[in-house]
Parts: C-alpha cells; structure tokens; sequence
C-alpha cells in the first residue's frame, strides 16, 4: 500500500504542533514493511527519499497568502500520481488531498489539528483569505473518506463545526510523542548559555505568538509569580504585528517589576528546548484553543510539571489530581489544570479574563512553591507519555485506519 501524507510543514520547515506531528507519524510509518510512504510538502528542496516540496507558484507571488497555498495545493494533487490512499494535514494541504483523490480516484484522509471555525482570530492574519482557507476546510472534511481527530475534544468540535459530516467517519487517534527524543537531559551550561539560571525556579513556556496559545494572559499571570521565579518564553512567529506588539507591551512591563524574564524569539533547535525543559521547574500551556497539545507532552517527556487550561483535548493528556475519581481513575497526576469558561464565538477567550488570570497564577505559584511536588508530578509525566502517547502504537492505529478506508 501507498501512503502519500501532504503538509505545509515538514522538516526542516517545522514552526507548530502539526509540523511535529506529521514528522513523527511520517517516521514511525515508515518504520514499516507493510506500507509505502511519500511526504509532499510545501518550501524549499529536501535531500530525502520519497518526499517531494512544493515552493509557491511565482506567477501568485504578490496574492493573498490563502491563494498562494491554492497554488502549491494543485501542484501536489498532480504530483500524488500512484498512490492509493492520500492523508492531508491542516487546511493549507486539504485541498490538495481532496483533488487528489477526485483526479485519482483514491480516498483521501483528513487530520484535523486545528479547525478553522475555531480560529476567527485568523482573519487578522489573511483578510479574505480567512473565507478561503474556510471554505477550503469545510469543503474537504464533507468530502473525506475519513477524518482523524487528534482527541476526543476534537472529534466533537469537529462535529460541532461540520454537522454535515457522517460521525461514523471521524475517528480518534492521539497525537504521540517520541520518548527517546525528548527526554530529561541536564545542561546546565547549555541553560545559563540561553540566558537562564538553572539554580532558580523557572516557569516555561514554548510557543507561537497568537491568540490560540494564550500568551497574553500567561504574561499577565506569572506578574503574580514570588520573585524568584523566572519567566522563560520561547516564542516567536508572531500571527500579525498587532499581536506581537501587546507581547512587547507586556513583556515590558513585567520586566519593569521583577528581573529573570527571558525571551528567546528565534526557534531553537530541540535539544535546546529539552535542556530548558528539564531545567524548570513548571511548563506552562496557557492555551485558549488545543486540540491535543503537543508541547505538553514534549515537557512531560521530559518530566517537567505541567500547568495548562482545562480546554479541548488538554485534559486527555494532562492528568489533574481532582480528575483521579472520575475521568483519570487509575491514573497518576502529572500537572494541574486551570478552569476556563470561554465564548462561544469561537475565539475561546475567556468570559472573565482576570478571573482565569488569577486562576492560572494560583495554580503557578502552587507547584512552583513545592519543587518536590513537582518532581514528582514530572516523573509521573514521562512514564504517562511512554505509555500511552508511544508512536508505534499511534501509526499502527492509523494504518487500521488507512486499511478500513480501502476496504
């Protein structure tokens, strides 16, 4: 069987989640006998086997980046050619799955990592393209032999957004995580290099600037955090200057008020991301939207604590002590997770920001103030992303579904 996975991410290309996860599943898919798999991404010329990039088309150079993505999407239908499933990730590859599959009669899978209905906010960034990236989503969900959601939460969001879509054809299967790659390394050398004293407290957090990952409100929150704490932020692609500019504003003015705040804005190479992990005491994932998210298991991997919001599918790979009665029986506590009541306009900002501010500075200042405690919750951390969250496992249930497709 032939496998053509589609992405505009794909290393060495890799800013978000998605990009992670079309790497990781890439690998351990092709760690098989019984398949064959091509990767067709967007950006510059890759020296690897069975893959093959996209750049933008020059004559779409100056349009909308939605109708610059259409342009890259048609090339990769006509390039899919001899496979015989093809499986698309994020709207910027949908639409080349769905021609795809029409130009070759083949079925045409769907991850979904995001949903464009849930991300209004997007339409700062694109203008009009925002109607077209949605349009485009819509068009290849209604359409797909199968859709993957990444968590249970997705599934219903996708539910929720796409009513037309078969419920039988939206299936869960996790995103993983590789256990080998990310693990706790200590490098204090490496830590003080990037600007952080690995003998202080820290409170991490690792992501892109925009209004899905909540950075606003962490800024605002870890203001409350004692003194000794530094706030490490790895964040960089901001969406739109606008953004970028309230991060500035705020970073600011938290360093006005307390030293040991570090901003490293250039993507880092993992094993700098490792090393920051295992250095701190506390990852923080105040996302307002997360269908899964990823970076909580790259620092639970890592056997960091973790403080996220109870949102989407963060509460399938968080475990939170007041959970272990209920959803997580059974289970370890690995972090704690802040309660959010969100709009439901899709933004998911919360209905009383100082509220959920305080809240997550509460649930900060509780680990950080009893490292054993969160040393602990760390070690519980690994051992949950190893056993539950393993890639193998992950491409074996994915591959159950390639064939259920196929018949």
């Amino acid at each position: 069987m032939r496998v053509d996975v589609l992405s505009r991410e794909y290393p060495p290309e890799v800013y978000g989640g998605a990009g992670v996860h079309v790497a990781e599943l890439v690998r351990a898919l092709r760690r098989r006998d019984d398949l064959t798999t091509r990767v067709h991404a967007f950006g510059a010329p890759r020296d690897e086997e069975l893959t093959t990039s996209y750049a933008d088309l020059a004559e779409l150079a100056d349009a909308n980046p939605a109708i610059r993505t259409l342009g890259v999407d048609l090339a990769i239908a006509a390039g899919c050619a001899g496979a015989d499933l093809v499986h698309s990730h994020t709207w910027y590859a949908n639409l080349a799955g769905h021609l795809a599959g029409l130009l070759h009669g083949v079925p045409h899978v769907v991850s979904a990592h995001s949903l464009e209905p849930l991300r209004p906010w997007k339409a700062e960034q694109l203008g009009g393209g925002y109607a077209v990236s949605s349009w485009v989503e819509r068009t290849a969900y209604e359409a797909a032999a199968a859709i993957v959601a990444v968590s249970a939460a997705m599934r219903d969001d996708v539910l929720r957004s796409y009513p037309a879509v078969d419920p039988g054809r939206v299936h869960v299967v996790h995103n993983g995580i590789d256990t080998d790659l990310w693990s706790p390394v200590h490098d204090p050398d490496r830590v003080r290099a990037l600007g952080v004293d690995p003998d202080r407290p820290s409170v991490v957090f690792v992501g892109r600037i925009t209004r899905q990952k909540g950075l606003p409100l962490f800024l605002r929150s870890v203001a409350q955090l004692p003194p000794e704490v530094q706030i490490v932020l790895c964040a960089g692609a901001p969406d739109t200057p606008e953004i970028e500019a309230e991060v500035v504003a705020l970073v600011e003015e938290l360093r006005a008020g307390r030293d040991g705040v570090v901003w490293i804005r250039e993507m880092l190479p993992r094993p700098d991301v490792v090393a920051l992990l295992t250095a701190a005491t506390v990852f923080a994932c105040p996302s307002v939207y997360e269908p899964l998210g990823i970076v909580n298991l790259e620092a639970m991997a890592c056997e960091t604590a973790v403080v996220a919001t109870r949102t989407g599918g963060i509460p399938e790979v968080v475990v939170d002590p007041g959970d272990l009665g209920g959803s997580a029986a059974g289970q370890e506590p690995t972090g704690l997770l802040v309660p959010i009541e969100q709009a439901t306009d899709g933004t998911g900002t919360p209905l009383d920001p100082d509220r959920y501010v305080a809240d997550f500075a509460a649930a900060l200042i509780e680990v950080v103030s009893d490292p054993a405690r969160a040393a602990e919750l760390g070690r519980a951390g690994r051992r949950r992303a190893i056993e539950s969250f393993g890639w193998d496992a992950i491409a074996s249930r994915t591959v159950d579904l390639y064939r259920s497709v196929l018949g």
